[in-house]
């Protein structure tokens, strides 16, 4: 198994979605966007009003994330993810429209994993407690809608070599699954 990541240029295409599988290691540079639950319940309520969006969603990734205070000097606090369930309720009907990556941390429910299958997206895990390691990726960070939010805000954020994990892939694997599994049949 080869442990030099993948580098992919953002954003992400379906057929590179797609060509993904879950235990892969990837290396993320280009353009992705900060968003959490108060933000996918503003975007999915834009959407049901037939309004237009704040960002271009097709081909984009979604980092789950709410950096803390930024120091003087750096572009970004701390930017760890958060856990990604709180957003399966919202990430159906934007993968729908186009979102192909999403980074987080924790499993996805079975709505969103039906979504990726039937759209060709991909969830990314990032590493949690590594948070301060993985705002060095972040070479620029602007807010770039719902200010109001604070930390919630949606950060266009340009990364280079951001690592990541494939999690859950458009074919149904899951490393949260199939880890387990590889760990039972060691023991």
């Amino acid at each position: 198994m080869s442990h030099s990541p993948i580098k992919i240029q953002l954003p992400l295409s379906e057929e590179t979605a797609r060509s993904l599988v879950a235990g892969d290691v990837v290396s993320l540079s280009g353009v992705m966007y900060s968003a959490r639950d108060a933000v996918h319940k503003k975007l999915c309520e834009l959407l049901d009003a037939g309004e237009p969006l704040p960002i271009e969603i097709d081909g984009q990734t979604i980092y789950y994330m709410g950096p803390s205070p930024t120091k003087p000097g750096n572009v970004i606090g701390s930017a760890g993810p958060t856990t990604s369930y709180r957003m399966d309720a919202y990430a159906p009907t934007l993968i729908a429209i186009g979102l192909k990556g999403m980074v987080g941390k924790g499993e996805r429910g079975s709505n969103v994993v039906e979504a990726m299958k039937k759209h060709g997206a991909v969830y990314f895990a990032a590493t949690g407690g590594a948070a301060a390691l993985i705002a060095r990726s972040i070479k620029e960070a602007e807010v770039v809608a719902f200010p109001e939010l604070g930390p919630e805000a949606i950060r266009r954020l340009v990364v280079e070599d951001f690592e990541v994990i494939v999690a859950q892939d458009s074919h149904g694997g899951n490393l949260y699954k199939e880890g387990v599994e590889k760990f039972k049949e060691a023991v």
